[in-house]
């Protein structure tokens, strides 16, 4: 097969929690404007002079981040820019799922795309329009990054090297407004669910919901609803089962997938508990998921689920902080004892083998690039899976969250199943099939749909 979605999890989990440890703090996805002004530093130009003279040459990057994480992103590439006179085009699109297959089949691709998906890889594979990494990348691999070099290989070829990664097990929510009605932080599923129940209660005419939620990002439409499916097969199936589903061992249509999807459901169609801010059930299709969590500060919602990288999206000026305007807390497993995390990345793929776009994937595969990435972040969202960076450039408090979520030794880290699957699956009909569970599709056709669509 293409890729094994088993992963050797214990140790990409150790790799994740040496990169972290050693921070004391983290990085990952997204930043807030400040990030994006942040003067770029001076790096070491040998390593791209085995390149030649890339003076006057332009790579085209393509991805799924968009404003305002993608300022970081573009200001961690000045250093490379300076070294080689090579100027970065960068292009974020909402539909980047939907697109990048439709442009790499008309002859439109980009020099290097950021695949969210492991799946994606290997669906863009199959195209034979995707160039292995250069041995320069490979080598920054190997050395900074070893166990998650799994994940960018398809049929023993490795062509993508990590970029950054996130922690989805995340509730935001207002500490001063759980501290003004009494709330405490729970920490179990039962927990959660009598919180929820007693917000509900309190606000008996509907004007504050517990949850406020959405899924809308264009093609892209229906992956924060996968997440929540994802996080809680972690929870209510364990880790073994959560791996035979991810590699189809098990149907999509399993009683433990159902279990899972039924659970998902008391909270996200819950009229009750949904959709704090904007209106009923169905809204939560409609709502961007940059726009989902706002709610949060003018008190209509109490609880937002959502990755680190969420923390980009509240305006500029939040408090986000433990005792600030916003904050998170760690999505409850059934028992306080048990520690399921769900977490993603991206990965570089080039379409292009000319010299610059080989420097280029070569600098984002560098110790450079995740120090460069961590000081330019700003908002969070900054972990990445380099052991090798600078511990004392990631300061960001969700970062630091984050941190202790992937440091924790008793936790059991999952990557993205959405991700990992076959790409028609995972970035289509997993998608398609929650957007229209949402708006009021059964629990058993949406998971029917999903299986018949599985790749045989």
């Amino acid at each position: 097969m293409a890729l094994n979605h088993t992963r050797r999890v214990a140790a990409l989990s150790g790799a994740l929690a040496v990169a972290l440890t050693a921070a004391a703090c983290s990085s990952g996805d997204g930043g807030g404007a400040a990030g994006g002004d942040t003067e770029a530093s001076q790096i070491d130009c040998a390593p791209y002079e085995a390149f030649g003279d890339l003076q006057g040459k332009t790579v085209t990057v393509y991805t799924s981040i968009t404003a305002p994480e993608d300022g970081p992103h573009i200001a961690s590439y000045r250093p490379f820019e300076d070294c080689t006179g090579v100027t970065i085009t960068y292009e974020g699109s909402k539909e980047f799922e939907a697109q990048l297959p439709v442009r790499v089949q008309g002859g439109n691709a980009p020099d290097i795309a950021y695949l969210p998906q492991p799946g994606l890889l290997q669906t863009m594979v199959a195209t034979g329009k995707v160039v292995p990494a250069p041995p320069e990348t490979e080598a920054n691999v190997d050395a900074n990054m070893p166990d998650f070099k799994e994940y960018g290989t398809v049929d023993g070829t490795f062509y993508a090297a990590p970029l950054g990664a996130n922690v989805k097990s995340f509730v935001w929510y207002s500490p001063s407004a759980f501290a003004d009605a009494g709330y405490e932080v729970p920490t179990t599923w039962a927990e959660l669910t009598a919180l929820s129940d007693k917000i509900v209660a309190d606000n008996p005419d509907g004007a504050v919901k517990p949850w406020c939620a959405g899924i809308e990002s264009g093609d892209a439409t229906g992956w924060p609803a996968t997440d929540w499916v994802e996080d809680v097969m972690l929870r209510t199936a364990g880790a073994e089962t959560y791996d035979a589903w991810v590699n189809h061992e098990i149907p999509f249509n399993d009683p433990a997938v159902a279990e899972a999807l039924a659970e998902v459901g008391r909270i996200l169609k819950n009229p009750e508990y949904v959709n704090g801010g904007y209106g009923d059930v169905k809204t939560i299709a409609t709502t961007s998921f940059q726009d989902a969590g706002q709610p949060i500060l003018d008190g209509s919602c109490l609880m937002h689920r959502q990755a680190s990288f969420y923390a980009a999206n509240w305006p500029e000026g939040t408090d986000v902080s433990e005792n600030g305007e916003v904050w998170a807390f760690y999505l409850p497993a059934m028992t306080a004892d048990e520690r399921p995390v769900l977490g993603g990345g991206e990965f570089t793929a080039a379409f292009a083998d000319r010299p610059e776009v080989k420097a280029f994937q070569t600098y984002l595969s560098s110790v450079e690039w995740a120090d460069e990435r961590a000081k330019t972040c700003g908002g969070g969202g900054c972990v990445t899976a380099n052991t090798n960076a600078d511990p004392n450039l990631l300061t960001n408090p969700i970062d630091k969250l984050s941190a202790e979520q992937l440091t924790d030794e008793n936790a059991t880290f999952r990557f993205d199943g959405s991700d990992l699957m076959p790409g028609a699956v995972g970035a289509g009909t997993f998608w398609k099939g929650m957007t229209d569970w949402i708006i009021g599709q059964d629990d058993k056709a949406t998971l029917d749909f999903i299986e018949s669509s599985w790749p045989s």
